[in-house]
């Protein structure tokens, strides 16, 4: 299947220009196809030749100009258009497939009512298989849209409604310019609510079986869509651009959200049917906020090609948070950011995979695909909060409003950006942007301290280091905090900010404010959390963290000292073991969830990956110790009782406690055993051997539902019985009649380090199948099921030995070597931590 590269982009553009796209889809003509019929016009330079996409289960007719192409002019998906002229009319008609994948036209039936739900999801390269298109970012063209449904079907798209449905009909109206992959649509028994807002209608849609649980949070969701719109028409000089805002809670969906202009697409997970936390909730809330980021970064000013992807993504990561945290009730966003999303960027950037946040090219769309990461995503966003920091406020937003300014409802590239904001800024951006944006890789940072016998710093400064392989070094804008235990708390004593310039200090900036001060119990490099990098405390700082760590009242403080010591471990400088104790010290009394949550998920990962056999027990025994001082000192009903118990559940090997809640026993006050929790009981149970089969099938007969049917898949999978793991094995390997969700649930839970003797057999396998895998599955699909199946927990060298003789062959799918690599460097750091 050929893949679209840059340089044939840029000679397509070259040759046409589209001018407008009529789709009408007919969704009555079976379970298997739908009818496609497009009509493209596009004006073309006289006698060129080019090429549109189309990918057909049975292709009908294509017509150019009204005559009819020849069999032979569709190879490989590419529909070969010749002799055009300077006006052209292309009308393709096919029977296209549904999907099973989350790509293209998804078609879903609901096991708790048998109803069918449609979602249209174009992303990068699968708008080809729903309308015939020119499918690249840079070929912009209002769509108009008609779909023909089953009359009780609600029918919803990116364009408003050209009047009232009729007998099934439904017709759009034309939208504004835009990319091909953005375009998209919903049709099926949708659950809907309405409002409207500053004269913009909304609406939110879910599945029928959900409707109870949209109708709980729809005050919730439409307050924070109105609060987002807000807030970016303060910022913005250009209002909301597309008419209605629509936000479609969809089933299977492979990302968070979707972007698509008129009709976000979102996960319906966001569509909350147990218990969650609060963290939770502001999740969900910054997706929203980051979503609507995209209507004007994205979809108003889209990229001219993938290399320039963080002109989307790291703009509406950076606003979705900032947004959020500013016109929501969830005002510990930039918290959230510190923990969380900074520390999928540092690892994604020290990756043997890493890759700049603007790279100077990308040559075709399966190398964009692999730059959805954490660095187009969260180190863009930490280095557009960065620059902010540095250029100011009113400069920053000055450049962006210039820049919609100049290339609304087109394209624009990295250069375009960069002179907007230096004009605003009368900063020269270029070299800020060729150490920042232009080269990969992270810097360290760390305090260099010297004390006179009193206790007085008599030097400080501030060390950046660089790897070998990526050795810049890069300025920055930080805080320095000085922290003093109290009998109460750990007080702020002062706190300075300053510039770090390599290009004058050579990477070692000197702190002259701090020379005679009494040495703080604990110096807070980046405190603020203002800048990218990884931070290492100096030694009486580090020694006085159990202490200092958990009496400090500002939770970003507290955020970026677990994100530090997190990142130690990560690296192998320090061991688990002193991970866990620290978790057992001070995360019992932490107060802000969200630290909860992501201390105990990552240290989980680490016990299980870095410890030794002999070891894990008892690191477990004391994250279950923390979890359960947790329980003991929340709130009933509470999140941080919800995270506790969670946490608590995931590392417990009291089987005859879960079998207890189970049934109702011995649970905390205001606990809910609801069928997520419930989920996750009988998840940790099937790992430890103590629910078979049945079990697992009478919770699936209690929750018919598609999110108890992944809980089974992966349930099964986690099973230790070899006919389990076989079928488990077969069906993420080359079962292409199970949806997305499921082969991906399957994977999560196959390999467990209970079970390493069991499944040791299919540490070869791995490298042996996934290349079959990966040819049967699309690349959002295989890129997720080879990094859940990978046997990162089996931690060997015999793995780096069968990984790199996989990398080593030559036609390796690119998703599959890039998620070989990036796994391999997870086993190498078990390995350097001393499995």
């Amino acid at each position: 299947m050929p893949i679209l590269s840059r340089d044939e982009a840029v000679t397509r553009a070259a040759t046409i220009t589209v001018t407008g796209y009529e789709i009408d889809l007919d969704l009555t003509t079976g379970a298997e196809t739908f009818r496609s019929r497009t009509t493209v016009r596009f004006s073309a330079q006289p006698g060129a030749t080019t090429f549109v996409e189309v990918e057909p289960a049975t292709l009908g007719s294509a017509r150019l100009n009204g005559t009819p192409l020849p069999a032979d002019a569709l190879v490989e998906h590419r529909l070969t258009l010749t002799g055009l002229v300077a006006d052209n009319e292309l009308v393709v008609e096919a029977d296209m497939a549904y999907s099973n994948t989350g790509e293209g036209l998804h078609r879903f039936v609901d096991p708790a009512d048998g109803n069918v739900y449609l979602y249209a999801h174009s992303f990068l390269d699968a708008a080809r298989r729903i309308f015939a298109c020119f499918d690249q970012p840079d070929l912009k063209a209002p769509v108009r849209l008609s779909v023909t449904a089953p009359e009780d079907w609600l029918v919803a798209a990116n364009g408003m409604p050209a009047g009232k449905p009729s007998g099934g009909r439904h017709e759009f109206a034309p939208t504004p310019p835009m990319s091909t992959y953005l375009v998209s649509l919903i049709a099926g028994p949708y659950h809907a609510r309405t409002a409207e807002h500053d004269g913009i209608p909304l609406a939110i849609y879910c599945r029928q079986s959900l409707a109870e649980h949209l109708d709980a949070d729809a005050d919730e969701l439409f307050t924070v869509t109105r609060q987002c719109l807000d807030r970016y028409h303060e910022m913005f000089d250009v209002r909301y651009p597309y008419g209605h805002y629509q936000q479609a809670f969809v089933p299977e969906f492979n990302a968070g959200a979707m972007e698509n202009p008129g009709l976000v697409t979102f996960r319906d997970e966001f569509v909350f049917r147990s218990a969650v936390t609060e963290s939770e909730r502001e999740l969900r809330a910054v997706v929203v906020a980051h979503e609507m980021a995209h209507m004007w970064f994205g979809d108003l000013v889209t990229m001219k090609w993938w290399d320039d992807l963080w002109l989307n993504e790291s703009f509406a990561d950076y606003l979705g948070v900032r947004v959020a945290g500013d016109a929501t009730r969830f005002h510990g966003t930039w918290t959230t950011f510190a923990m969380g999303d900074k520390a999928w960027g540092l690892r994604a950037d020290q990756r043997p995979s890493t890759h700049p946040v603007a790279p100077v090219e990308v040559a075709d769309t399966a190398m964009a695909l692999l730059n959805f990461d954490g660095i187009s995503y969260a180190k863009g966003a930490a280095v557009l909060k960065q620059l902010v920091a540095w250029v100011g406020e009113k400069p920053f937003l000055a450049g962006l409003n210039a820049h919609f300014a100049a290339h609304a409802y087109g394209n624009a590239t990295l250069a375009d950006l960069l002179a907007a904001l230096s004009e605003a800024s009368g900063r020269d951006l270029s070299g800020w942007a060729d150490v920042w944006l232009r080269r990969a890789q992270v810097n360290t940072l760390r305090a260099e301290v010297e004390c006179d016998p009193d206790g007085r710093y008599t030097a400080v400064a501030l060390a950046q280091t660089a790897t070998p392989d990526h050795p810049t070094l890069r300025p920055h804008r930080l805080g320095v905090g000085l922290y003093d235990l109290t009998a109460d708390a750990a007080v702020l004593r002062r706190r300075i900010e300053l510039d770090l310039d390599p290009a004058t200090d050579g990477g070692r900036t000197p702190v002259p404010e701090l020379t005679g001060a009494a040495a703080p119990d604990l110096l807070l490099v980046n405190d603020g959390d203002l800048t990218y990098a990884k931070i290492r405390l100096d030694a009486a700082s580090a020694a006085a963290l159990p202490k200092v760590l958990p009496a400090i009242g500002d939770p970003l403080a507290r955020a970026v000292l677990w994100a530090a010591v997190l990142d130690t471990v990560v690296d192998a400088e320090r061991p688990v073991a002193e991970l866990v104790a620290l978790v057992l010290a001070a995360l019992p009394v932490e107060t802000e969830v969200i630290i909860v949550e992501h201390v105990l998920r990552t240290t989980r990962t680490l016990v299980d990956r870095y410890a030794v056999a002999e070891a894990r027990p008892a690191a477990l025994d004391l994250l279950a110790q923390a979890c359960d001082r947790m329980l003991g000192a929340a709130d009933p009903g509470s999140s941080g009782q919800l995270a506790a118990a969670r946490g608590l559940i995931g590392a417990t090997s009291d089987t005859a406690r879960l079998r207890g809640w189970l049934a109702g026993d011995g649970v905390p006050a205001g606990l809910a055993i609801d069928a997520d929790l419930r989920w996750l009981i009988r998840y940790r149970q099937a790992v430890l051997g103590d629910a078979g089969a049945d079990d697992i099938e009478t919770e699936l007969a209690g929750d018919r539902s598609a999110t108890g049917e992944q809980w089974a898949a992966r349930c099964h999978a986690a099973r230790p019985d070899p006919d389990a793991k076989a079928r488990a094995w077969a069906t993420l390997i080359g079962d292409t009649s199970v949806s997305n969700r499921l082969v991906e649930s399957a994977a999560a839970g196959f390999w467990q380090r209970e079970q390493l003797a069991l499944t040791e057999s299919y540490v070869q396998r791995y490298f042996a199948e996934m290349p079959e895998m990966a040819k049967v599955r699309p690349g959002q699909v295989a890129e997720q099921v080879a990094i859940l199946a990978y046997p990162t927990v089996a931690a060997a060298p015999r793995i780096r030995e069968l990984a790199a003789d996989l990398l080593a062959t030559a036609d390796l799918p690119a998703v599959l070597r890039r998620a070989v690599m990036d796994c391999d460097d997870d086993v190498r750091r078990a390995l350097a931590a001393g499995r």
